[in-house]
């Protein structure tokens, strides 16, 4: 599945970045091109509604930490809303885990990721 974005204006100097469908190895050239333009913008405050992505893999994370970076340079805020509850998981994951200790590489990484967001998905 491919990845929807839109980007709207909500208030002066503020950004609202709506994410539909897989965020993975396959889709994130189109949000850092999105986030590249933001990140050339006024915005310092960017708010991600997650509430259409059914996935995310670590690629997905490198780009919303990254824009979070930016965001905190211009003393902003990235804000993180209405996460799937597999989405959320994966965001749990990697606030709870020294990922560089843990994982031997990104592939084990989103190896491990997938896992984890199927179970919630299933119910496990």
């Amino acid at each position: 599945m491919a990845l929807k974005i839109r980007s709207t204006e909500n208030r002066t100097f503020s950004r609202i970045v709506e994410l539909v469908g897989r965020l993975d190895n396959e889709t994130v050239a189109a949000l850092d091109e999105e986030l590249n333009r933001i990140a050339a913008s006024d915005v310092t405050v960017i708010v991600f509604d997650l509430a259409g992505l059914e996935y995310i893999s670590s690629v997905g994370l490198r780009s919303i930490f990254r824009i979070q970076k930016v965001m905190a340079a211009r003393s902003g805020k990235m804000l993180l809303v209405n996460m799937l509850p597999q989405v959320e998981k994966v965001f749990e994951i990697v606030k709870a885990v020294d990922v560089k200790s843990v994982f031997a590489s990104t592939e084990e990484l989103d190896r491990y990721l997938d896992v984890m967001q199927r179970k919630v998905i299933d119910g496990d």
